[in-house]
């Protein structure tokens, strides 16, 4: 049944095939067709749009009309398993049953509390699933490696990783951004090494959720090299505004 609602539209115009829009969309709702991008199915697209600003030719953009409402169900099953558009198999998209938790924990030690995949921050789209309505980690990449009950810590929540002494943090905050605006993230919890070239984690994320503006709550810990873990604020690191 077709309903008005929000859709990306595709100026075929403008569009020029580049295809760079295709691997920030989650939902893999796109495909090249002939040289140009095109809508697989209305109901493969949730509109909210985080491919717009990965078009280089402004050939997209959120229009409101009569379209078939978003399947999710439709989603999830045609990118179960299957390669994002980039390519690389180990990138596609999945979600998975986290185990039974008691008290904030697994109910099993061994189990994994790891509930999708991808975890890396420069991997994972701004329209991922998995990160509607959800409470995020944000981790530097030596955080699980210090941190003994890192992965426990991953029952509820989403998780990143990122390195913010050798990545590039300019498309992170971009991202960040994307995520925040339209995602509905309810929390980010940061959990970055004691070491001062990590602070730029904190810095990103919260000059990412200033720019969104829209309220997420931050909370940031400081993990040390022996496992420990303590609030920013206790050195009084002031909250970054853009």
């Amino acid at each position: 049944m077709k309903i008005m609602r929000k859709i990306v539209e595709i100026d075929q115009d403008l569009c020029n095939g580049c295809g760079q829009c295709l691997p920030n969309c989650a939902e893999g709702a796109m495909e090249i067709v002939d040289g140009k991008a095109r809508l697989k199915a209305d109901k493969l697209c949730d509109g909210l749009g985080a491919c717009l600003g990965h078009c280089p030719m402004g050939a997209l953009k959120v229009v409101e009309r009569q379209a078939e409402d978003f399947d999710e169900a439709a989603v999830q099953a045609q990118t179960a398993h299957k390669p994002m558009p980039c390519g690389c198999p180990g990138s596609n998209i999945l979600t998975f049953a986290q185990p039974a938790a008691g008290a904030g924990q697994s109910s099993d030690p061994q189990d994994s509390c790891l509930g999708h995949w991808p975890v890396k921050l420069r991997l994972v789209p701004p329209a991922a699933p998995f990160l509607r309505g959800a409470e995020v980690i944000i981790a530097a990449d030596c955080a699980p490696v210090a941190l003994a009950d890192f992965n426990s810590r991953l029952l509820g929540q989403a998780v990143m990783i990122a390195c913010p002494k050798f990545d590039d943090a300019r498309p992170y905050l971009e991202k960040l951004v994307e995520m925040f605006r339209h995602a509905g993230i309810k929390k980010v919890t940061v959990l970055r090494m004691e070491v001062p070239c990590c602070s730029g984690l904190s810095s990103l994320v919260r000059q990412a959720a200033a720019v969104a503006g829209t309220g997420v709550p931050v909370e940031d810990l400081i993990v040390t090299r022996t496992g420990q873990t303590r609030p920013a604020e206790a050195e009084g690191l002031a909250e970054i505004t853009a």
